[in-house]
């Protein structure tokens, strides 16, 4: 568990806080054919980030030049889960600890397309950004 940005990430975050005012916490690329920049904002900014009509995130998508997905921070990692997988609508994330620790979600059935994402890239990151924030080694859809 651990987030180490790169040079890259680094320069998204700065530019994202320049052009926002909110502040972001961690940064991941997605490489994939379509790039797309997925930035975590600090609890409670959110509506700031994303501004009026979404004016505010759709200035930092024009500056950087690709698409850009936030996630909202959370102490919890039963909340934090539920953010990664937004809009998707998440029932309840139970966490249990075992050999590995896994965080089962329940999201309505009509929303599984949306959790997991085109070509799984959303329940991917959010699998990612749940083992670098909390240490949880997979995510699970019930």
């Amino acid at each position: 568990m651990g987030r180490t940005l790169d040079d890259a990430t680094r320069q998204y975050l700065a530019a994202f806080e320049e052009t926002t005012g909110s502040t972001g916490v961690d940064c991941l690329l997605e490489d994939t054919d379509d790039r797309r920049v997925v930035i975590v904002v600090s609890s409670g900014q959110i509506a700031e980030a994303i501004g009026p009509g979404g004016r505010t995130v759709k200035r930092f998508e024009e500056r950087v030049e690709m698409a850009v997905r936030l996630i909202e921070d959370a102490d919890e990692p039963e909340t934090f889960v539920a953010n990664t997988l937004a809009p998707a609508a998440v029932y309840n994330v139970t966490i249990s600890e075992n050999d590995d620790t896994v965080a089962y979600v329940e999201v309505a059935s009509e929303d599984r397309g949306v959790a997991i994402g085109s070509d799984g890239r959303t329940i991917e990151t959010a699998r990612r950004l749940a083992d670098r924030h909390f240490g949880i080694d997979d995510i699970q859809l019930v």
